[in-house]
């Protein structure tokens, strides 16, 4: 038992975070006292036993904080490493972005901080980042600004959330529902008068579409009728002379269709998910997923047949009851099926996910088979000619790991990449959809939230339309 107290704040949670990659919440108690200060704490940092006979014995970890946050979390880090043998690899960073930090510390307002001994060692002196994702993030920096370069003035993505899906995963913490035609007819139709406001503003504020992206959710959950009806409405009411991609998840293989796809490629959409998560039919009925593997082959021969220009697929490392031979494989059929982009996940158990119910502790297990996991598939696809382009990281993962994305021949995602380096406005419609405006000179976003239960967003869909009307459109972006 480690017994951790902070003086000088009562701000927890930036520290609980970090701690967190280390230790199970079983393993330690964290106390704070703000209106202590410096002075008043002459132990800061050092560890000692706890002197209390009537607990058990337990590790006491003490820190102040002077107005140096950084500094303390490097002191918890050095701490925790060495009583716990652990050196997560992204040193005390906890925030889902690294490739955004490093940008701001190369280009943009933070490029101050790194001026006199430039980036990397910013990244290994502030913030203990270890060579290897140092370079990581360097490396996925320097390709996005190849590829997607700069959003660009007035610069706009559009998300659409459908959230619906067949089954509901095992780790699943998203808006997902299993409902009826009915149901999903009544969504629509609040949708469309979401959609049918929002492409008259947009035009009116001068915005240029960059990319639409379809997600939710299982997009290809509608049947092609409601697919047709929605990507026309899309197309009636958004300017998208500018756009550079179109993507929809078709995420679940047991929804593609021959006539859905056909409908997508009429429309323009010309980038595509088929995420299976894994190729091992024993793990599928296990989380949930209805689909096979044979169901998976056959999505992936209709989307080539039909012409995508992209097909991505998603696989995670670490499900449930999977060895290294069972993801090797996975990683295997999937670029032997002429995936363009492959995103690869380190299983995240939320708090309102089922798995979170099963077994609490489940993220803290078997964290050295998932980083050996996602070690040999980076060397495997770069083996293949894939290029690592997005990256980012999710709270309640198994160790110091990451999500990261990988493409050939520059088969990027913009939609990606804009929404991780927070350079764009984000417009996002739908159930649980988050817009973000951003003010470029003051490098500031600002969120305008959805309500995230799609019965809800259909009786308050006026209210939707309002809050964008006066917190999205008409603002001064300059």
């Amino acid at each position: 038992m480690f017994d951790i107290r902070i003086t000088g704040t009562d701000k927890l949670n930036p520290y609980e975070e970090l701690i967190k990659v280390f230790l199970q919440p079983s393993e330690y108690r964290l106390n704070a006292d703000a209106k202590a200060g410096p002075e008043a704490d002459p132990k800061a940092g050092g560890p000692q036993e706890s002197q209390d006979p009537a607990e058990e014995p337990a590790v006491l970890l003490e820190y102040c904080y002077d107005g140096d946050a950084d500094a303390v979390k490097r002191q918890i880090y050095r701490d925790l490493e060495k009583h716990t043998g652990k050196s997560p690899k992204w040193g005390i960073l906890t925030g889902i972005r690294p490739v955004k930090l490093t940008w701001e510390l190369t280009f943009g307002q933070r490029k101050a901080e790194s001026r006199e001994q430039g980036t990397e060692a910013v990244l290994r002196d502030r913030y203990l980042v270890h060579p290897a994702k140092r370079q990581l993030a360097t490396e996925i920096m320097d390709y996005q600004r190849q590829t997607a370069g700069d959003p660009g003035r007035k610069s706009l993505s559009v998300y659409l959330g459908i959230p619906f899906c067949p089954t509901r995963c095992l780790y699943c913490s998203f808006t997902s529902n299993q409902v009826g035609k009915e149901e999903i007819a009544r969504y629509l139709q609040a949708l469309g008068k979401e959609i049918e406001y929002a492409g008259a503003a947009a035009a009116e504020d001068g915005f240029r579409i960059e990319s639409v992206y379809f997600g939710g959710g299982t997009p290809t959950t509608l049947d092609a009728g409601q697919l047709d009806w929605l990507l026309g409405l899309v197309e009636g009411h958004f300017d998208l002379s500018s756009c550079r991609e179109f993507t929809v998840e078709a995420g679940r293989p047991d929804t593609i269709t021959e006539d859905k796809l056909s409908v997508l490629r009429k429309r323009g959409v010309d980038r595509i998910s088929i995420n299976p998560q894994s190729m091992k039919q024993e793990t599928l009925d296990l989380i949930g997923r209805r689909h096979t593997v044979e169901e998976t082959e056959e999505a992936f021969r209709i989307a080539k047949a039909a012409g995508f220009q992209c097909i991505n697929t998603d696989l995670i490392a670490g499900l449930p009851g999977e060895d290294f031979p069972d993801f090797a494989e996975s990683l295997d059929r999937v670029i032997g099926l002429g995936a363009d982009n492959i995103t690869l996940h380190t299983l995240a158990v939320k708090r309102a996910s089922r798995l979170k119910e099963m077994d609490e502790n489940f993220n803290y297990k078997e964290e050295l088979l998932r980083e050996e996991m996602l070690a040999h598939a980076s060397e495997r696809l770069r083996r293949e000619g894939f290029r690592p382009y997005y990256l980012y990281r999710q709270k309640h993962t198994s160790g110091s790991t990451e999500n990261i994305g990988y493409c050939r021949e520059d088969k990027i995602s913009v939609y990606n990449i804009r929404i991780m380096e927070e350079r764009q406005s984000i417009l996002a419609l739908g159930a649980g959809g988050i817009s973000k405006i951003f003010f470029p000179a003051e490098n500031r976003l600002e969120r305008v939230a959805n309500v995230s239960n799609y019965e809800i967003y259909i009786e308050r869909i006026d209210e939707m339309i309002a809050r964008k009307r006066n917190k999205f459109f008409g603002q001064t972006t300059e």
